[in-house]
């Protein structure tokens, strides 16, 4: 109780009035992998190993115990969650040919699964849970880690683990509590942590900017005697929280714009992710003078890529 009012009293004055950040528990790679729930995915023509979530859900009923157990007790404490069988869901229901963003002279951007995961999700922070149930005679024990990841940097924000004591409880959701419940707190300190500095600060993205090779055009052609990079650096001082941001690499035919900081909401109350933000860079260099045709792609929440020159 008094590590929970000292979360409480942790917040700023005004955090209690604004919406908090949304999390989404997920069983990590290393579990899905060690309990066989894992399929094959062509990344951009490499074939790599990732989670089957669909199966996991669909096979394993501890699982969904665990997973409801962390989302009751992370309520219970004032944080939001989204369910994410119901995102797996959701996520099936869409068309495989729309997994791909791709230009018409054949450029494009290939997601993961995770990716797409948090883009439907819309969840802030991903709480990534691994868990084994110990056996030793007829007692049982759980053996978990909970990692907290920033869905839009994959930046590690928190963490918890441990193993509970054992028990004659055949339920793994009562086991899990028991394991997690002097700890769960702590953890909650370190998302709480990371929440106030988004809502000073804003929340981290990754934008690029390049040219499509058939454009004629480069970021050192001028403006009213200005190179165009020079006034995508001054939008993005303009439109970035506090001005925060780092440009990593500057070239004629590249910009790389990492640790941008973008407000979590528009004046509509609505969560602002970096394609949203970068919408607004896409139709900045489509008007005047500019009127430069452009793409834009994403991968995941956190990052936007500008591509001049072609659609």
């Amino acid at each position: 109780m008094l590590v929970s009012l000292m979360i409480m009293s942790y917040a700023t004055p005004g955090f209690s009035q604004a919406k908090k950040p949304t999390i989404m528990v997920v069983p990590s790679d290393v579990w899905c992998n060690q309990n066989g729930y894992m399929k094959a995915f062509n990344n951009q023509g490499t074939i790599e190993k990732v989670p089957d979530y669909k199966r996991a859900f669909q096979e394993n009923s501890d699982l969904l115990a665990m997973i409801s157990k962390i989302n009751g007790l992370m309520a219970d404490r004032g944080f939001p969650l989204k369910n994410m069988e119901s995102v797996v869901k959701t996520l099936e229901s869409e068309s495989a040919e729309n997994a791909m963003l791709s230009s018409k002279n054949g450029g494009g951007i290939t997601e993961s699964p995770i990716d797409k995961l948090k883009k439907t999700a819309k969840a802030d922070i991903i709480m990534q849970l691994t868990f084994e149930v110990l056996k030793v005679g007829p007692k049982k024990s759980v053996r978990f880690t909970l990692q907290g990841i920033d869905a839009y940097t994959d930046k590690e924000i928190a963490t918890a683990q441990g193993t509970g004591n054992q028990s004659f409880s055949a339920d793994v959701a009562v086991l899990l509590e028991e394991a997690i419940i002097d700890k769960i707190d702590n953890f909650n300190i370190g998302l709480q942590r990371h929440f106030d500095d988004l809502f000073a600060n804003g929340r981290e993205i990754i934008v690029r900017v390049k040219k499509f090779d058939t454009w004629a055009g480069d970021l050192e052609k001028e403006y009213n005697g200005e190179e165009l990079g020079t006034l995508i650096e001054n939008w993005m001082k303009a439109n970035t929280v506090k001005g925060r941001f780092s440009t990593s690499e500057s070239t004629e035919n590249m910009l790389l714009f990492e640790q941008v900081r973008i407000p979590l909401y528009d004046s509509s109350g609505n969560a602002i992710d970096a394609r949203g933000f970068a919408r607004n860079l896409q139709k900045f260099l489509s008007a005047a003078p500019f009127s430069i045709v452009n793409k834009l792609m994403t991968k995941g929440l956190g990052q936007a890529v500008i591509v001049l020159g072609d659609k």
